[in-house]
């Protein structure tokens, strides 16, 4: 595919060297850190508010931070995959960024709740671009060894 684009006059695309992980996925790397230990940080508060609180549905408010702990262990655990070149974790986090959009949009313009809304927009969108930049696509998308 290299040959093609050589051939058909566009610039040669260079591969970085095995385990160089670009800038940019370094960044989204650390967004994706820094969603996941708010996610945390939610979940061990509703379990806490929870278990210290009244709340109208125990089961739920359980299952609900149960679900945020989860989630924040899955985002820290495509982060450290995406440091190590796997190209497979790369579709879950996007997955994640495309959800958290809705949830963004709900808390900061339907809540009036800004404040929370506004960073995990900025964070999605932020993770949501550099994973999709040419030098992490082409970190992302090599050809592995034979």
């Amino acid at each position: 595919m290299d040959n093609d684009r050589q051939r058909s006059g566009a610039e040669p695309v260079t591969e970085p060297a095995t385990g160089q992980v670009p800038g940019p996925l370094r960044a989204a790397v650390v967004l994706i850190g820094l969603e996941s230990l708010a996610l945390l940080g939610a979940g061990v508060f509703a379990i806490v508010s929870t278990l210290v609180g009244d709340p109208t549905d125990l089961g739920l408010a359980l299952l609900a931070a149960l679900f945020a702990i989860g989630t924040a262990a899955g985002l820290g655990f495509g982060a450290r995959q995406l440091l190590r070149l796997q190209s497979a974790a790369r579709s879950p986090i996007v997955v994640v960024q495309l959800l958290a959009l809705p949830v963004a949009y709900s808390l900061g313009f339907q809540a009036g709740r800004i404040g929370y809304g506004a960073p995990i927009l900025v964070c999605a969108l932020a993770v949501l671009f550099l994973l999709f930049t040419p030098p992490v696509r082409d970190a992302l998308e090599r050809e592995l060894p034979r």
